[in-house]
């Protein structure tokens, strides 16, 4: 004797249909995205949690992509005082060799150069932003090109107008904890070397000069006093250029660090949103049967049904 299909059976086996079909879903979007949910309503208690890890993964982020900006300042800005120090020490090597071999026929045009070469590394800038500027960093810092341009400035104390930087130096934070100083002022790193230089040129353009042939008596005891203060603003210059290595190196530090508080959050967000790929395959498949045998269970349920047994006339 045949079963005949009821009403119940009717709406258990659509509810087993439409259960299969939503665990079919959820499983394809588990195994195809590796998350457990596509939305935070998804994870329950735990979207509190995940909101929180998200927005300190997100200023980490943030410092990370901010620090690569200023790392790539300060490789720059190492370039810049290292070019910025050797011209210093070719200021220092003119006025060192004029004095040894007693003359300074080629003095001024090596002191010119070094000039020419402290100008170009001081107006570096990045992206528009001039690296020496400090608060005015939209115009290039040192504003002379010539040695005779440094007399036009009467006494070393007035120097500061060849230069048309800030006053203060530019700052950056690295982390939440650390701001420091990065930039450096075009007039500080400067001063030292133009001071020289402008009394050199004062000197060779006075009465005691010219400083282009034979050097007198004079004239070497006073390249001798001006030799030790180029010897000055080497040292400066160097420390300028170790300064800046140690920002590096603070720098490789803190984002070092900032990576390895990254790498956490994103091991333990994937604890709470990743699925295990291994169980979301079988889950899937899982879903695939069942889906399977409660269609079966339908189209067996509709043969058997009372209406296929009532007479058709």
């Amino acid at each position: 004797m045949d079963r005949v299909s009821t009403a119940n059976l009717y709406a258990t086996t659509v509810f087993g249909i439409n259960s299969a079909q939503s665990k079919l879903q959820t499983a394809s979007q588990q195994a195809s995205t590796g998350k457990l949910s596509d939305s935070l309503s998804g994870y329950g208690s735990s979207s509190a949690q995940i909101t929180a890890m998200r927005t300190l993964q997100a200023r980490i982020q943030s410092q990370l992509d901010s620090n690569k900006v200023t790392s790539n300042k300060l490789d720059l800005q190492d370039t810049a005082l290292t070019q910025f120090s050797g011209a210093v020490t070719d200021a220092r090597t003119a006025v060192a060799n004029a004095l040894g071999a007693g003359t300074g026929i080629t003095l001024i045009t090596d002191l010119q150069n070094a000039l020419s070469k402290s100008v170009s590394a001081l107006n570096t800038s990045y992206n528009g932003e001039q690296l020496f500027g400090g608060s005015q960093n939209t115009t290039p810092p040192v504003t002379i090109s010539q040695l005779s341009d440094l007399t036009t400035v009467s006494a070393t104390a007035n120097l500061q107008s060849v230069f048309a930087n800030g006053d203060l130096p530019q700052t950056t934070r690295l982390d939440d904890n650390t701001v420091v100083t990065t930039g450096q002022l075009a007039s500080t790193v400067a001063t030292p070397l133009y001071s020289a230089l402008q009394q050199i040129e004062a000197y060779n353009q006075g009465a005691n000069g010219p400083l282009t042939g034979t050097l007198s008596a004079t004239q070497q005891t006073f390249l001798q006093g001006v030799l030790s203060s180029l010897t000055t603003a080497e040292t400066g210059a160097t420390a300028d250029v170790t300064q800046n290595g140690a920002l590096q190196s603070q720098l490789k530090d803190v984002t070092t660090n900032l990576g390895a508080q990254n790498d956490t959050l994103n091991n333990s967000l994937g604890n709470l949103t990743d699925v295990d790929i291994a169980k979301a395959a079988t889950d899937l498949q899982l879903a695939q049967f069942a889906l399977q045998a409660s269609a079966k269970v339908f189209s067996t349920l509709q043969s058997s049904s009372l209406l296929t047994l009532l007479p058709t006339a």
